[in-house]
This record gives structure tokens, sequence and C-alpha cells, in this order.
């Protein structure tokens, strides 16, 4: 038996681009987003976690932290504290129901003392996603609005699944 699983290369994603709905839209520049092995993510919004959140064993008992925007100053930049902010991309991603999603944070941003933490983008999952950044550099960290700061890697399921139907799905979409 072939085993099928696999991490997509730039052509595969190049292909699954031509996809209806494409892999991803909303995409600020391919030459520049799209690497060996996955593309680039970048920054739409920011925003500071305002309230306590709760997960508990029945989901419809889950609550989410409230979020207060940040506000991007004339030159696209914010000067960010440490501390933890949640990020929306820029970028919708459309995955098929053999396709899921992993991200990483850019290396320059781990030598910054910045990370990005990311669940898993399950097969069958569409929206524009948010993550978590944290800034642990005690002198803080400057960020541009659209930078990249993640690379989604995509990676081929051994078969079909039924897809994500959860919260999240469609999530962000104006």
């Amino acid at each position: 038996m072939v085993d099928m699983t696999a991490v997509l290369s730039k052509q595969d994603i190049l292909q699954f681009l031509e996809n209806e709905p494409p892999l991803i839209e909303g995409y600020r520049d391919l030459d520049t987003q799209l690497q060996p092995n996955g593309i680039d993510l970048t920054v739409r919004e920011l925003a500071l976690p305002q309230t306590a959140g709760r997960i508990m064993v029945d989901n419809s008992q889950r609550i989410v932290s409230d979020l207060a925007p940040l506000v991007f100053n004339g030159l696209g930049l914010l000067d960010l504290m440490p501390g933890p902010y949640i990020i929306t991309y820029n970028e919708i991603v459309n995955l098929p129901n053999n396709i899921m999603a992993l991200a990483q944070p850019r290396s320059s941003l781990l030598r910054s003392g910045v990370t990005v933490h990311g669940a898993v983008w399950d097969a069958g999952y569409s929206g524009r996603s948010q993550s978590l950044m944290v800034v642990h550099n005690p002198r803080g960290f400057r960020l541009q609005r659209d930078a990249a700061v993640v690379q989604l890697v995509f990676m081929r399921l051994t078969g079909e699944t039924e897809g994500y139907s959860g919260t999240y799905q469609g999530e962000n979409i104006d």
C-alpha cells in the first residue's frame, strides 16, 4: 500500500490555487508569500484579549476572550509590549477534505523574541483564521500591517474525511 501523506510542495500549492474555491485567497503578493513548503500568512488585524476565556467538556459552554482591536499608526506600524495578542490574517484558507495545515512562526520572529501559536487547520475548514502571537522580548516588538508572520504548511491525509464543521467554519469572512 502506498502512503499518500505528504507535505505539499510549491507546485502542489499552485495547483490547489486553481481550485474553486482556491486553497488560499486574499493573499497580498503570491511571488513573495509562496514558499517551497507552504505559504506565508500576513497580518490583517491585531487585538488584545480583554476577558477570561473558558473551555469545558461541553463546547456549548465554551467562552472565548473578548478582544480589543489595536490601531496601526499612519505608517501601518504597531509597537507591541510583552504579552499576548490575537492575529487575524489577511488570507482566507479553503482546505479540501483531504488536506490539513499547520502554521509555524517565521524565523525572524523567533530571533526577535516573538512567537506565534496556531491550532490545527482541519481538513474541510474554510475561513480567515486567527492565531496567538506572544511577545517575549522585554524590550517589545514593532510589527507592520501586512507583514508575513507564519508559514502555513499543508499536509495531504491518507484519505478524505467528512471535513470540519465546527464553530469557526467560515470565520472572519467579510
